[in-house]
């Protein structure tokens, strides 16, 4: 199979969803969706009503009997739940899994893959965090069992992720092993997934691995010692956006408290070509020129992130995507690398804008409070057993854990604030609902260059034209609207019918 130039980023929770995806994957580029927490986004929509029957279309072609029927039966609420009531929750990841919570794991990255390929022959790929490994095994599964082409991870060292693939592939067992945070010597934790003793089928293929990174050390490490094959690698430099890799040596931060970064942070392409992997660049590279250049270094292309975030088929809420574009028209899109926001300690990037929990003023008035638990680290207990904790719980909760109370200071919930800003937010007892989040990479200037000649707004499908020069992105000021709205949605034209319904 030819690799294609374009890659989507797999971005947040659900901006980069399945319409996104699959606009990208019918112009013959890879369109990717984000695994991360696909059973929370299955469970809501559901229970919104499934606007369009899209999920339970997907859902009645899930190959395990029953899950469906049980999911639908559990979660699913006919016309939507009330923009006042709360969502009810699926299990906090916890080990050991339990087979109800595998296959809702299963089932909802199945979903989310199967509604990406929809409707034509491209390619499809997902992306998952390393950082987030309890729930991996069961939504690797559920991926490729729906076919998907390509698994993309990064926030990590997936070392064990290519072998986990080849065992799912041949309808083995499946084991990963989990950090623990102050496990003794020896002391080895694992998860596993045996889809045999689960009755579960074998998946139709194995994917293409692409591990995200930002060495040239981490590159050549996973090339000679993963489980299994990688079939390439994504470069990421620290202008992308989402989660960073943390400077090289000792951190120092700015004036304004965001990490420097040096020359040790700067990868050599030509170190990476010599390992004999396809790769792409991804970070302030949304240019012909930028795909010419790594081309030149012997790459395959680029990967594209925050272009397409702001593109009219990304699943941000639209008056959130609104103001965004309004920014990056006025070119006064703030992006700052926040060293303490995320739970995990990676860097993570957060745009400025108001009603934001990457305000201080705004995130010290929420209430503290830990129900999805996806960014938990497990820790030894004195007892020996597991425990778990997130820097973002509340920090009497977390101290009594045994955690520093310092780790907590500035620490963002970002699973729910991830997931409000595509427009699932948690009702919360007050009234209120939980707040945003936006993540962004530093160069945005393609999607201004767009804006001007779109009249304030744009398809993925055009940023994929200029990238690959079939169309120039040329226009005035005088382009640009004030209020640009939101055009109706391509990406849901000649959906299927649905299938299924209940």
């Amino acid at each position: 199979m030819e690799h294609p130039t374009i890659i989507q980023g797999g971005m947040g929770v659900a901006v980069s969803g399945w319409r996104l995806a699959r606009t990208v994957s019918r112009t013959g580029q890879l369109g990717v969706v984000s695994g991360t927490a696909l059973d929370t986004v299955l469970v809501r929509q559901l229970q919104d009503g499934d606007p369009g029957g899209h999920h339970r279309r997907a859902m009645a072609r899930f190959p395990i009997v029953g899950v469906a029927d049980r999911v639908l039966e559990t979660y699913f609420v006919e016309g939507g739940k009330g923009a006042e009531v709360p969502y009810a929750l699926v299990p906090k990841p916890r080990l050991p899994l339990k087979q109800h919570y595998l296959e809702l794991l299963a089932l909802g990255n199945f979903v989310e893959v199967t509604l990406a390929k929809e409707g034509h022959d491209g390619q499809v790929g997902i992306n998952f965090l390393e950082k987030i490994q309890i729930p991996t095994l069961a939504s690797l599964y559920g991926a490729m069992l729906a076919g998907v082409d390509y698994v993309l991870m990064g926030a990590g060292i997936p070392r064990e992720i290519p072998g986990a693939m080849d065992a799912f592939a041949e309808g083995r067992k499946a084991e990963l092993s989990i950090y623990v945070q102050g496990a003794q010597k020896g002391e080895v934790t694992t998860t596993e997934v045996d889809p045999a003793a689960l009755g579960w089928p074998t998946p139709p293929k194995r994917p293409y691995f692409l591990a995200i990174v930002a060495s040239v050390s981490l590159a050549t490490m996973l090339s000679r010692k993963a489980t299994g094959h990688v079939d390439g690698f994504v470069i990421e430099r620290e202008t992308a956006g989402g989660h960073n890799a943390p400077p090289r040596g000792k951190l120092q931060l700015s004036e304004s408290g965001e990490p420097i970064y040096g020359p040790r942070d700067v990868v050599d392409l030509e170190q990476i070509h010599h390992l004999g992997r396809p790769f792409w660049l991804a970070g302030a590279c949304a240019s012909p020129q930028s795909v010419a250049e790594v081309q030149a270094f012997g790459g395959q292309g680029v990967q594209i992130g925050t272009t397409f975030a702001l593109s009219r088929e990304s699943g941000l809420h639209g008056p959130i995507r609104d103001e965004l574009l309004r920014r990056a028209s006025a070119d006064r899109l703030k992006v700052r690398t926040d060293a303490r926001a995320s739970p995990t300690g990676f860097p993570f990037k957060v745009v400025e804008i108001e009603d934001s929990i990457a305000e201080d003023s705004t995130y010290r008035q929420r209430q503290r409070v830990c129900d999805l638990g996806y960014l938990r680290t497990v820790f030894r207990k004195e007892n020996g057993g597991l425990g778990y904790r997130c820097a973002s719980e509340p920090i009497k909760t977390y101290v009594a854990k045994g955690g520093l109370e310092e780790d907590t200071e500035g620490r963002r919930c970002l699973c729910n604030a991830l997931l409000a800003t595509v427009d699932m937010p948690q009702a919360l007892d007050d009234g209120s609902h939980e707040i945003p989040i936006v993540t962004s990479g530093d160069d945005y200037s393609l999607a201004r260059k767009l804006l001007l000649a779109h009249g304030g707004s744009y398809s993925a499908t055009q940023v994929i034209d200029y990238l690959l020069g079939r169309e120039p992105a040329v226009g005035t000021e005088d382009a640009l609207v004030a209020d640009p709205g939101v055009a109706s949605d391509p990406a849901t034209e000649g959906e299927p019918a649905l299938v299924g319904r209940t």
